[in-house]
């Protein structure tokens, strides 16, 4: 036989060798999806892939608020709050935790036609609604009349129930929160309705400070390494900052603990002089029921459970009114792109006056509750638009406008 014949035939008898050999070493389908779903698993354990909803609440962003820190000399930094997944609130926290909570100890049943009933502003209410459908449970909404119209527009997106009521004092057994606690004895009672009717209690229940003890507060410490001169917060319910202190105090007794609170609230009074009374809040001189202001979500005239577990620890209130929240509300927008709601405001005004007070150098935390795209209809309605401004605001206007 010919040299190249002879030499073709032994290259062409190793090729087929070769690629025999690799196509039976080639991987099966069921060794490619074994590998896929290693690889899943593997990106699972790292956090990379959620589990539902609920696991896009918590771990919020901690952003420095650039305008404010240079204006005061201190580093001004809002923990991004509206950023959680579910009601883009901090409400998500304590409405995940009153669930599993009653999940724990069996008072929720998924797919059974049990439904949560809550009293709520607002927030604490969308939080609840998105969370129940994705547990499998009904939500019946009680919120005063008066709140901004997307609040209870987006409750009824999410599938809720909503009770619109007029406002009134908390010794009205038809004030929303009194409401949504009858209505869940009504639905448990009525054998015609399927399952049972919870009150969430998000003022009084537990769950909700042990949200921020167990969430927020350590985040808050983990962001900052455990370098922060103040906290500054509102409060409605209280569980917020009550939360939030009892974890940083332990870890920083230094830090200092401020409330913001707007006019007609009694908190400021309760901090400031161990009282709620307000000479602002005799009968007769408030426009409406619950606090003499614009701003929603904060503020309160009573007493909650919530409240009162960390009120020792908070050291000093600041009070902040309509004006200065609008202003700074177009401030952070004109300066830093931040559309924000009017409590998110609120908190920001106590910051940078806390700021100016304690002086440059120091480091302060507040949060950024909400967007301001569900205050469109009263708070920013009331807020002159940017386009408006003819020349920048000093952050002394601001302050005192």
């Amino acid at each position: 036989m010919p040299g190249p014949s002879r030499l073709y035939i032994i290259g062409a008898f190793f090729l087929g060798v070769v690629l025999t050999g690799a196509w039976s070493n080639r991987p099966s389908k069921q060794k490619i999806r074994k590998r896929q779903l290693e690889r899943l698993a593997q990106l699972d354990s790292n956090g990379d892939i959620k589990e539902g909803i609920e696991g896009c609440i918590g771990k919020t962003p901690l952003i420095k608020i650039k305008s404010l820190s240079e204006a005061t000399g201190c580093e001004i930094l809002a923990k991004a709050e509206f950023l959680n997944g579910a009601g883009n609130s901090p409400k998500d926290r304590v409405a995940l935790s009153i669930i599993e909570t009653a999940e724990e100890q069996g008072l929720l049943t998924p797919h059974s036609g049990d439904t949560i009933y809550e009293g709520t502003v607002g927030s604490t209410g969308i939080s609840l609604a998105a969370i129940c459908r994705a547990r499998g449970y009904k939500a019946h909404i009680c919120m005063p009349d008066d709140m901004a119209v997307e609040k209870s527009d987006l409750l009824l997106k999410l599938g809720a129930e909503v009770e619109r009521v007029r406002p009134a004092p908390i010794v009205d057994q038809k004030q929303f929160v009194n409401l949504a606690r009858t209505r869940a004895a009504e639905h448990t009672a009525d054998l015609s309705k399927s399952g049972r009717g919870l009150f969430a209690d998000q003022f009084e229940t537990e769950a909700n400070w042990r949200a921020h003890f167990t969430g927020t507060g350590p985040e808050i410490y983990d962001q900052t390494s455990g370098c922060l001169d103040a906290f500054v917060s509102g409060a409605g319910t209280g569980g917020t900052i009550s939360g939030v202190a009892l974890f940083l105090k332990q870890r920083l007794p230094h830090v200092q603990v401020v409330l913001a609170d707007p006019p007609g609230s009694g908190l400021y009074n309760r901090v400031k002089f161990g009282v709620m009374f307000d000479s602002k809040e005799r009968e007769g001189t408030r426009r409406r029921q619950q606090v003499d202001t614009i701003v929603e979500g904060i503020g309160i005239n009573r007493q909650t459970r919530n409240f009162e577990v960390g009120r020792e620890l908070i050291d000093d209130a600041i009070r902040v009114n309509d004006d200065q929240a609008k202003a700074m509300a177009r401030w952070l927008v004109k300066h830093d792109g931040i559309f924000v709601g009017s409590s998110s405001a609120v908190n920001c005004v106590a910051a940078t006056k806390l700021a100016k007070s304690l002086g440059p150098g120091h480091r302060i935390v507040t949060l950024l509750c909400d967007s301001g795209v569900r205050h469109l209809s009263k708070f920013w309605a009331n807020t002159e638009s940017i386009e408006d401004i003819e020349s920048d605001l000093d952050l002394d206007e601001v302050l005192n406008p």
